[in-house]
Parts: structure tokens; sequence; C-alpha cells
């Protein structure tokens, strides 16, 4: 996965960081014994699946790959087996 790039984009990154700290934060409200503050938590963690869906739709994420780049990897990737 290194060479592909994958998830490196501020999308990625951002909704990761915000779903570990609401995943964080969880944690700490469940041994606290806060039902409320759990589930507030949890709603932290779909926020930030949102949130780094908005960005990726407003182009901060990985750009879809055309034909004939997906065409071209194969033929790279046939060329590296034989």
């Amino acid at each position: 996965m290194a060479g592909s790039s994958h998830g490196h984009t501020p999308a990625a990154w951002t909704g990761v960081i915000i779903s570990f700290i609401g995943f964080c934060a969880a944690g700490v409200f469940m041994v606290a014994a806060n039902p409320i503050g759990f589930w507030a938590s949890i709603a932290v963690i779909f926020l930030g699946g949102i949130v780094g869906l908005g960005m990726k739709l407003a182009g901060l994420g990985m750009p879809k790959e055309s034909p004939e780049m997906a065409a071209a990897r194969a033929r790279a990737a046939q060329a590296q087996i034989s």
C-alpha cells in the first residue's frame, strides 16, 4: 500500500483523527460510567466519517483513476511478474 499513497490525503487524515478522538473519549466515558458522554463520543466517531467524506467530495481526497491509467498500471504489474 505504501506505493499507492492509499489514505495520504487531508480528507483521510482529518476523518481518522476526528474518529480517533471520539474513540478515545468513548473509552474514557465508558470507564467513567457516563452513558451520555459515551453516546456523544460515538456521535463524534461518525462525525469523523462524515467530515472525511465531505472533504473528499470537496476535492481533498484521492482523485479517481482514469481507465487509461488503470490499464497502464495493470500492464506494468504484468511486466514485473514475467
